[in-house]
């Protein structure tokens, strides 16, 4: 009965799989309209821009939208090995392939004892969560290649150091991931493989590092956790106002660099933190590398100037390989992350107009969905520190003498 059981639950999943799979191929493709914003833009002109200067062997340095890592050309380039499919039609294709290769890995990650299928079925159900949104940017990709490193560094240090530079080339955050990465032979890797990577793009494509100034300048963007201050204080005399900047919507005006600065306060906080807990802990278990980099992608979202909707998926598969192991601490927040899935969707696009005007809705979705990430990471920093770090309570008491020895008359 059991296998059978268990062939009946893969099945199910991969049925639910392909219709929301394709429910979401159908929207980006404009088959089925959703609600809101054209999410496609990006890829129909912006990422088409870029693929266009690419293709000449240059990165597009005078574009202060690029801000992304060298490796990111790989990705905005990978419609071209479907030249039969017009470039946005192929990029979705290929957005497509990336979001079953994590569940395919998810699944191989949930074979052997102590392991589960929560996190394929947290994927499946987490993404089509996002809406299109999901296949509309190159992050299911880079989230991809964070999954198969995640999975891969219990047995196979060397590859997941690789493959986590080579996310860091990506898209810089999969760099977290070598936090709770224990064997050397995964750091010497992750080195080699970035120095050779970007070696490589400095070499050969001119404007490799051009993305490094135009990250610096970007400000707060109208959904981070510091552009709450702002959707108040528009209510109350402020004067700013909200501008598509450095590729996002943001806020600009008085006082937004000090929330700017508080934020970047706040993410060097959270890297001392993520430090400070790599120096204390010394109970590591087959789960704890990815426990630690799920806390640390939590963190650094929540504390970032910009938290962009795409930034969900990072989190929904850092999750999901946590959810892999049945000892796994991450399960609430986890849960958390799961429950701001469709609020982010309904902050965008579905709601973007409300969010940019700062009217009550707008507002409300940004406070629900921010918070719950917020509290995620409290959890899951608290949960990450009580399973790797000895305390008092993990100090063996020397009993005292009893009652009847402290009054015991000396013969």
């Amino acid at each position: 009965m059991e296998p059978t059981a268990a062939r009946g639950s893969l099945a199910g999943l991969l049925g639910i799989w392909g219709v929301t799979r394709a429910a979401l191929l159908l929207c980006v493709l404009k088959v089925i309209v959703f609600p809101g914003p054209d999410v496609t833009s990006d890829v129909s002109v912006i990422y088409r821009g870029w693929y266009d200067v690419l293709v000449t062997g240059t990165f597009p340095q005078d574009d202060v939208t690029w801000q992304y890592p060298p490796a990111a050309a790989l990705a905005i380039l990978s419609p071209a090995v479907l030249p039969f499919l017009e470039y946005a039609t192929a990029f979705f294709v290929l957005a497509l392939v990336a979001d079953a290769a994590a569940l395919g890995l998810l699944l191989r990650g949930a074979r052997g004892t102590g392991c589960s299928r929560r996190g394929a079925w947290l994927w499946v159900a987490g993404v089509p969560l996002l809406g299109p949104t999901v296949y509309a940017r190159y992050d299911v990709m880079v989230t991809a290649v964070a999954v198969a490193a995640l999975l891969a560094a219990g047995r196979h240090p060397r590859t997941a150091g690789a493959l986590m530079a080579f996310g860091a080339l990506l898209k810089v955050w999969p760099a977290l991931l070598l936090l709770a990465v224990r064997r050397r032979a995964a750091w010497v890797s992750a080195a080699v493989t970035g120095v050779a990577v970007a070696g490589l793009f400095a070499v050969l494509m001119p404007g490799a590092f051009a993305f490094l100034g135009f990250q610096r300048d970007r400000g707060t963007e109208v959904e981070s956790l510091g552009s709450l201050v702002f959707h108040v204080a528009r209510h109350h005399g402020w004067d700013g106002e909200v501008l598509l900047n450095y590729g996002s919507v943001e806020f600009l005006g008085p006082y937004v660099s000090w929330v700017s600065t508080g934020a970047l306060f706040l993410t060097g906080a959270a890297l001392a933190w993520l430090v400070l807990w790599r120096l204390l802990a010394t109970r590591f278990a087959p789960h704890t590398a990815a426990d630690a980099a799920f806390a640390a992608v939590l963190l650094f979202t929540v504390t970032s100037r910009v938290i962009s909707p795409q930034y969900m998926v990072w989190l929904v598969g850092t999750a999901a390989v946590c959810l892999c192991f049945r000892e796994s601490r991450m399960g609430r927040p986890a849960v958390l992350v799961l429950v701001a899935c469709p609020v982010t969707m309904l902050e965008f696009p579905v709601w973007f107009g409300h969010v940019v005007a700062s009217d009550a809705l707008g507002v409300t979705l940004l406070a629900v969905r921010n918070g719950l990430l917020v509290t995620a990471s409290l959890l899951a920093a608290r949960a990450l520190w009580r399973a790797a770090v000895p305390g008092r309570r993990d100090v063996p008491s020397t009993p005292g003498p009893s009652w009847a020895e402290r009054t015991r008359v000396p013969s």
